[in-house]
């Protein structure tokens, strides 16, 4: 009976062991597969990255092949125009270059600098050259604006000068032929009738006035002759002797006359025109 008992419980822990192996094998049978279908993924996503990057790569060399044959064709003039400048002593690179003569472009005048440098530099210099023609432009329209502004001031200065000059002759002619004048004859009768004294008085100071009047007229020639500019800066600073700049200007041509007083500072032209007037 012990031993019947003995036997039965080797045959239950034979059956547990082998229900435990099965279950073992079963889970690493599991396992392995699961491990299986993993490194498959992975070597199906390492695959497929690497099959990107080759198309990806063979792409961008069916491109840069295309890019080399439009450049070696020179189509358009790029390759000999735009990039043989900045290319053609690259190594290797400028093997892709069309066969284009260098001293033939620069006699046709598509090719007129060596290299880009040149041609930057020849921009700035343009550059500038257009500024200084700009500056220039508006130099002279300032310019122009002044000196028309000038000759307004001229023309009414000249204006003045001609009304001053009627005015003047007509207060002469007044003075010894108007209604109410002496006869001429008196005018002769009285400068007969002055004593040989006072006559000789009057001579010298006659002459001195002729004398000064002569060296007022000589003024008026050095003035008359120098730059309008010139001559008004040098009546300004005359302010203390203004009779006498009225004096050499009255001497002057009326055209002289009135470049001078247009290039005066208007407060002093208006004071020396003031004594000019009658």
């Amino acid at each position: 009976m012990v031993r019947l008992d003995r036997l039965v419980g080797e045959n239950v822990a034979k059956e547990k062991k082998e229900k435990l192996s099965r279950k073992e094998k079963k889970e690493a049978k599991k396992r392995a597969k699961e491990q299986g279908i993993a490194d498959l993924e992975k070597e199906e996503a390492t695959g497929g990255k690497v099959g990107v990057a080759v198309v990806t790569i063979f792409i961008i060399a069916v491109w840069l092949g295309i890019f080399a044959l439009l450049i070696k064709w020179d189509v358009g003039g790029f390759g000999s125009t735009v990039l043989y400048p900045l290319l053609k002593d690259v190594p290797v690179v400028s093997a892709i270059l069309p066969d284009t003569n260098t001293q033939d472009l620069a006699a046709d005048g598509d090719y007129p600098y060596d290299t880009l440098a040149e041609a930057v530099e020849q921009i700035k210099s343009l550059e500038l050259q257009l500024k200084t023609a700009q500056d220039q432009i508006a130099s002279n329209d300032e310019t122009v604006a002044q000196l028309n502004e000038e000759i307004d001031k001229l023309k009414v200065f000249e204006q003045q000068q001609t009304e001053y000059e009627q005015l003047k002759a007509k207060f002469d002619e007044d003075i010894v032929f108007n209604d109410n004048a002496p006869d001429v004859s008196e005018y002769k009768t009285y400068y007969e009738s002055i004593s040989p004294d006072n006559a000789e008085l009057l001579y010298k100071q006659v002459v001195q006035q002729i004398e000064y009047s002569d060296e007022v007229k000589d003024y008026a020639k050095a003035y008359g002759k120098m730059k309008p500019a010139q001559a008004a800066g040098i009546f300004e600073k005359m302010t203390d002797n203004l009779e006498l700049v009225a004096e050499i200007l009255e001497n002057m041509s009326t055209e002289a006359r009135g470049d001078i007083l247009g290039a005066m500072d208007p407060t002093v032209a208006a004071k020396v025109t003031k004594i000019m007037a009658p």
